[in-house]
């Protein structure tokens, strides 16, 4: 989210963003809009001003025995009290303007991020490993899961309807041996502290870390009925009027664990000795992948249920760059454990996400198909997610943060970063799909075997 203070300071640059991404003109707009706040806070602040001053010269008049002026004044005092409530309804309506317009507003790209309409435009950079070679023609991941009898989508069907799916036996095991092991690796290895967060969240946590509102129709909602007594406490907490509470309780199924893990830090000022700080988690994540219609129906490149491993960090503004390079080699770690072909690419201003200032993305090479697909996006945000959740930092006075001097103490915003370390899903079907077998069984990597209690080899039974 961008300051207008900001915007109204670099207008040139925060245009220039725009056109990169392939946007229209909108500082013009923008500054109106906070004009019209400016001018609303104004009118507010003047007529409180002319109440206090009012009132003191009714005391004033009064001592000096002048009624009639003072029958004046109090007279003034009153239409002031009778058009406070459209003045503060004024400014509220000036201020939730401006604000949900800069909600809307993406992240303004680096300037070492290429210029492209689309995934088209993204940049190899890196490739790791060869495709191997087969004697026979590969299947996709969903034929060798069906073939072997433990990856049922019929099944799912019944249950939840398309985009879902029910792995039993040995892939049940490999799903979780997966998560495991790149749980293992990043918290043994790569420093990260791995967090067990709620599922649900507010629409706080979603508006943080940006899926709302722009997002709204790609995410699950959950509505809860509350009794009187649940109902009761929550207004309480939140600070209402218990007269009013809600009967419902409103929550999300998170998207990934980006959400609930990035906001561990929103409203709160950290001490730059907790930076960089390094979070990991392996949870289910809900998509209603609205717009996918047509797109990869069958199988579980896409779905509305998945497991993902997800890296998040917090850090200073001067130490993100680098960050971003340290998370993304991390990922690609997982896949060079496993013997998994990938390359890395770079996303271009068309095709990077609304928060991210450069994204990398990872692909695997999935044999059954022929390509790479995504199976990783790690991303660097700056302080556009800080300053949706407050989040903040103080270097100690007379400190520096990263070498910059901050000997004022005042608190700055962290820059958050996220990836996926990897899509737990997506790395069973290259698995699946790179260590399949011409008589249809799956060769165990040599990483997972002691996750999967010596198992060498998946077949059929």
């Amino acid at each position: 989210m961008y300051d207008i203070k900001w915007i109204r300071e670099n207008a040139d640059a925060f245009e220039k963003g725009r056109k990169r991404r392939g946007l229209e003109p909108l500082s013009t707009q923008l500054l109106a809009l906070d004009d019209a706040r400016r001018a609303a806070i104004g009118e507010l602040q003047k007529a409180q001003e002319r109440r206090n001053a009012a009132s003191k010269e009714i005391g004033a008049a009064m001592k000096a025995g002048d009624a009639a002026k003072a029958e004046a004044l109090k007279a003034e005092v009153a239409l002031i009290k009778e058009n406070w409530p459209s003045l503060e309804e004024a400014e509220r309506y000036a201020i939730a303007e401006l604000d949900a317009a800069l909600a809307s507003i993406p992240n303004t790209p680096l300037a070492e991020v290429p210029d492209g309409a689309d995934e088209h435009d993204n940049v190899e950079v890196a490739r790791w490993g060869e495709p191997r070679t087969f004697d026979f023609t590969p299947k996709e991941h969903f034929d060798i899961g069906e073939g072997l009898g433990f990856m049922d989508f019929e099944a799912a069907a019944r249950l939840s309807g398309a985009r879902f799916v029910v792995n039993k036996g040995p892939l049940a095991r490999l799903e979780r041996a997966l998560a495991q092991f790149m749980l293992d690796l990043h918290t043994g290895e790569h420093g990260y502290m791995e967090v067990n967060p709620p599922l649900l969240v507010r629409d706080d946590a979603m508006f943080g870390t940006a899926q709302l509102p722009k997002f709204r129709e790609d995410q699950f909602g959950a509505v809860r009925q509350l009794t009187y007594d649940e109902a009761f406490d929550a207004a309480v907490e939140a600070g209402d009027d218990v007269s009013k509470f809600r009967p419902t309780m409103d929550y999300w199924l998170i998207p990934t664990a980006e959400v609930p893990l990035t906001n561990l830090v929103r409203e709160c000022i950290l001490d730059e000795s907790q930076l960089p700080l390094r979070m990991t988690a392996g949870t289910y994540c809900f998509r209603a992948e609205a717009g996918a219609a047509g797109k990869d129906t069958r199988g579980m490149i896409r779905q509305h249920q998945f497991y993902k491993v997800e890296l998040v960090s917090i850090t200073t503004p001067e130490q993100s760059l680098e960050e971003h390079e340290r998370m993304t080699g991390c990922a690609e770690k997982i896949l060079q454990a496993l013997d998994l072909p990938y390359r890395k690419v770079v996303l271009c201003t068309g095709d990077m996400g609304f928060a991210s200032q450069k994204t990398y993305d990872l692909e695997v090479w999935l044999p059954g198909q022929g390509k790479y697909r995504e199976i990783s996006s790690c991303s660097v945000c700056g302080d556009f997610q800080a300053r949706r959740m407050n989040a903040r930092f103080r270097a100690a006075s007379g400190a520096t943060a990263g070498g910059a001097a901050t000997n004022d103490g005042k608190p700055r915003f962290v820059h958050t970063l996220n990836g996926s370390g990897v899509a737990v899903g997506r790395a069973m079907v290259a698995v699946l799909e790179n260590y399949q077998e011409a008589d249809g069984s799956v060769t165990v990597p040599l990483a997972l075997r002691p996750y999967m209690g010596g198992l060498t080899k998946i077949e059929r039974t």
